[in-house]
Order: C-alpha cells, then sequence, then structure tokens
C-alpha cells in the first residue's frame, strides 16, 4: 500500500477541501472561469466566461437558487439559454435588482448546466442519450462601501454552554467554513450544519468536549480556498 508523506498529504487535502468549499471541479462540460461569482454593488453587474469543454455543440442553461436562509429575488442572469459551439465560449452577465441598498454580504447559488446537442442522427432503433454535467457555484453579492475581508473568519464568536457548541457572525460578511470543529485541548468535535455562516447570523450544535477552551476550524477563502487551520477561544 502507498502512503502519503506529510507534504503530499497537505497538498491533497488542502486540494479536497478547496473542491469541497468551491463546489467547482474542472471536468467536460460547461466550465466557468471561477469558482465563485462576487457582484459588487457599486458595479450593479458582473460577468462570467463560461467555456464549451466537450466535442460537440451543447446548450447553456444557467439558473439561479436561493439558500433556504435568503429566498430575496436579489439578480437575474441574461442569457439564461445559450448555444455554444465545441471549444467556444459564453459570457454570462449577473445583474443586481435591489430595491433597497445592500447592508451586509448576501448568498446565492447558480447552476451552469451543459446539455449536449448531437448532430449525428440516431441509428434506427437504437436511443441516444446526453449526459449532462453541472457546476454549482456560490454567487456572494458585495454591498457598495464595504472594504474586502481576506479573513472574516476571524471576527466569529463561539461558545460553550450545556453540551452545544454556539457560533455567531456579528460581521457584514459571509463567512466559509468546513462543518467539522475540533474542541481543544481534548479531541472533542462538533459539527455544523452547513459549511457557511450568514451575517448577523447564530448557529449551535451538539458537541462533545465539555472541558474545551477553544475551538478549531477550517476556513476558506472568498474563493473556496481552504487556508491553514484557526483556533478561537470560548467565550465565557
Amino acid at each position: 500500500m502507498t502512503l502519503f508523506n506529510g507534504a503530499r498529504c497537505r497538498r491533497f487535502c488542502l486540494g479536497t477541501l478547496a473542491s469541497l468549499f468551491a463546489g467547482y471541479v474542472v471536468a467536460d462540460g460547461m466550465v466557468p472561469d471561477t469558482s465563485v461569482v462576487i457582484v459588487n454593488e457599486a458595479d450593479g453587474e458582473t460577468s462570467v466566461s463560461v467555456t464549451n469543454t466537450d466535442a460537440n455543440l451543447s446548450l447553456l442553461h444557467v439558473t439561479l437558487e436561493d439558500i433556504p436562509e435568503d429566498k430575496e429575488p436579489l439578480l437575474f442572469v441574461t442569457p439564461p439559454l445559450a448555444r455554444v459551439e465545441a471549444g467556444k465560449s459564453q459570457l454570462v452577465r449577473f445583474i443586481l435588482q435591489t430595491s433597497t441598498p445592500l447592508t451586509t454580504q448576501r448568498l446565492k447559488r447558480v447552476i451552469f448546466e451543459g446539455m449536449p446537442q448531437d448532430r449525428k442522427p440516431a441509428e434506427a432503433g437504437r436511443a441516444r442519450v446526453g449526459v449532462t454535467v453541472r457546476q454549482n457555484l456560490p454567487v456572494i453579492l458585495h454591498p457598495k462601501g464595504l472594504a474586502p475581508n481576506r479573513t472574516p473568519w476571524t471576527g466569529l464568536t463561539w461558545r460553550l454552554q450545556n453540551d452545544q457548541v454556539s457560533v455567531h457572525n456579528p460581521s457584514p460578511y459571509v463567512v466559509r467554513l468546513a462543518q467539522e470543529l475540533t474542541l481543544l485541548p481534548g479531541n472533542g468535535s462538533a459539527l455544523l450544519p452547513r459549511t457557511y455562516v450568514l451575517p448577523g447570523e447564530t448557529l449551535s450544535v451538539p458537541a462533545k468536549g465539555a472541558a474545551a477552551t477553544r475551538v478549531r476550524i477550517q476556513p476558506a477563502t472568498v474563493y473556496g480556498f481552504a487556508v491553514p487551520h484557526f483556533e478561537a477561544p470560548f467565550e465565557s
């Protein structure tokens, strides 16, 4: 059996986490040129180039999705459907539509789906089945005048009480992190319900490790890439 050495394992684990956070894996089909879509309110819109890496013509279908915690329609995309020749790219625009200014970052998701269009007619008596490939990416809406923050996870506050870990995000930034938490000292653990904490939100989950004084998390950058572990104290 072949084992990873330490350095190789770290690179492998970080790469795996990056794919998990970003929801973006390079593969055949419609491939966007980014791992996350950021729409700055100051600009009002942004564009993403999507390349058809298949050998045949495909239809690009773009769908916006709300997260369960935020159903407000804040964006529209154009074009939602486009024909893209093999090896060619299509520019997709994300246009902000808000009635009031943004006060915090907001989180949505977008699906880029390629639907192959085989120009060869199917043989008599034999059906031809096309396979679609999806890229599901986060979309972050960034308020006008809000400074970029490369380490928003440092602003989270943590509490451990009655075998419950709670995390509160008092900042205006969306914080992305792995669901697994390690309670220190010792090997206590807890599991968040999802990989993001929204601005102003508090999440509470059962925990094992009543004597712990701090928590270790695996944060991710805005583009979904894993960074070194971060440890924060539990507040009293």
